[in-house]
């Protein structure tokens, strides 16, 4: 009988454990190279938002310093009593949160019915009236502008907050966003539904519309922050005092730059943001679960 030799292919007990110390090195690089860059993202994202606050807080004098220090020498709020003073704050936040907020509830509104129909129903025309809506997302408001400015001259709505607010309620973006939330939701709920005798209204009302809570505080934590913010629109449509929004009212501070006190201006600026940040806080929680509850998938 010949000896047969059999020799071994499989890595020493050595060569594993380079292998896996190895393995181990890369994994912890890619995990240090993630967090720096999330590190470096954040800072590109709040660095402004901190040295905003921080400029609001110094006296005109000190906004200039060189070089810029990021915590001031003598913190003070007479930028915001300045503001308080050439501004009606509270007359320009109530109709900023008027307006937002009617056209958040608007739009969550029109975005649930028009999402659920494109979605759950069957009716004629269902996919080129949808492609219709996507249509008008690249269309910027720019173009629509005199138009829509006409019409609403014509109903003797210019010059009010209906005028921010009538043009607003339906919404491409949401109603895009509420399909492709209501395509993951088994028909069979509402089929038993109407079985059962209840009206495609009904069917949306109590079955539904309770599921897509996270995807409807999306559509209104995004409405409220993108109005919120509203340049454009205000400036063309609004021409009296009485009706100005939080943006638009803050243009009268530009003044303040020519003596200096950019800090007034940012002082404004921090005020804006606040109800803002807010409702970004308060709405954080539905929007993550929104997000990662399969609402954006198609």
């Amino acid at each position: 009988m010949t000896a047969v030799s059999y020799s071994s292919t499989s890595p020493s007990a050595p060569e594993r454990l380079r292998e896996r110390v190895g393995s181990l090195t890369v994994r912890r690089l890619g995990t240090v190279a993630r967090v720096a860059g999330l590190l470096v993202v954040a800072l590109l994202t709040i660095g402004p938002v901190v040295w905003t606050v921080s400029t609001s807080l110094r006296s005109p004098a000190e906004s200039f310093d060189l070089p810029p220090q990021l915590i001031p020498a003598d913190g003070t709020l007479s930028a915001y009593r300045q503001v308080f003073g050439q501004l009606d704050v509270w007359l320009l936040a109530l109709n900023s949160a008027l307006v937002t907020g009617l056209i958040a509830v608007g739009q969550m509104l029109t975005a649930g019915l028009a999402g659920y129909a494109f979605a759950l129903l069957d009716f004629r025309f269902k996919r080129p009236l949808f492609g219709l809506v996507l249509a008008t997302m690249m269309v910027p408001v720019q173009v629509t502008i005199v138009p829509v400015f006409l019409i609403l001259k014509g109903m003797g709505l210019t010059d009010t907050l209906l005028a921010l607010i009538v043009p607003a309620v339906p919404t491409a973006f949401g109603t895009f966003l509420m399909r492709q939330y209501f395509l993951t939701m088994p028909k069979e709920l509402g089929e038993a539904a109407m079985i059962d005798g209840a009206s495609p209204w009904r069917v949306f009302r109590s079955v539904y519309a309770p599921l897509a809570t996270p995807g409807l505080a999306i559509v209104g934590v995004l409405a409220f922050n993108y109005h919120w913010n509203e340049f454009f629109r205000p400036l063309i449509l609004e021409t009296s005092n009485q009706n100005f929004t939080m943006p638009l009212g803050l243009v009268s501070l530009q003044g303040n730059l020519g003596t200096g006190s950019i800090s007034v201006v940012l002082a404004g600026v921090v005020l804006s943001m606040i109800p803002a940040v807010v409702v970004f806080v308060i709405g954080q929680r539905p929007l993550r679960e929104g997000i990662t509850s399969s609402g954006l998938k198609g």
